[in-house]
């Protein structure tokens, strides 16, 4: 079994797994214009994650709309700051001393359909 996922996932036993595809399906991401059906490819071998939907149709998809920022207090600082997680989830004016290391996949600059 293969699962893909933009959140945390626990209690998984078995099978290939892809979690934290970013950005979010809440901020837009790819994963919020999969449909039931799609036909997707999961290498792990090559870190290549990619959907089989024509580039029109993958781009029709997209959503209308940006979701609703909270107005303010800490989640609005959430919202705003706190980095993807291929960033390290950490807010964005506060990173991590050291280099960050180069977890992304291979295919990125590709763009998530056609190749992440």
């Amino acid at each position: 079994m293969v699962r893909i996922s933009d959140g945390q996932m626990s209690g998984t036993a078995f099978g290939t797994v892809a979690v934290h595809v970013a950005p979010e399906s809440a901020a837009g991401g790819p994963l919020s214009r999969l449909r039931t059906g799609d036909p997707v490819v999961l290498d792990a071998d090559q870190r290549l994650l990619a959907v089989d939907v024509p580039d029109d149709e993958f781009h029709r998809r997209a959503p209308a709309t940006a979701p609703d920022s909270p107005s303010r207090g800490y989640l609005r600082l959430v919202h705003d700051h706190i980095m993807q997680a291929d960033q390290g989830c950490d807010f964005d004016f506060m990173p991590a001393d050291g280099a960050a290391q180069d977890l992304a996949p291979r295919s990125i600059p590709a763009g998530w359909h056609g190749g992440w």
